[in-house]
């Protein structure tokens, strides 16, 4: 009997713990979000950045050959 007494005093202890992180530890959540958001914009401007130019001298042979196709027809 005194075991399930103390069984249901514990389970209702539990009960009263937050589910939401202390105030102190939600700012600090905050810049972590703010640092991993700013670290994978950094790498996606960096692979824009060298597929644009990849991209670009793509184009620019593409271009060639249909002029100097476009050459050839006439």
């Amino acid at each position: 009997m005194i075991n399930v007494k103390r069984q249901v005093f514990l389970s209702v202890g539990r009960a009263n713990v937050p589910l939401r992180r202390p105030i102190h530890c939600r700012g600090q959540t905050l810049v972590e979000y703010a640092l991993i958001l700013a670290v994978i914009s950094i790498v996606a401007i960096s692979v824009m950045i060298n597929l644009s130019t990849s991209i670009s001298s793509i184009y620019t042979m593409v271009n060639s050959q249909v002029i100097i196709a476009a050459a050839a027809s006439h």
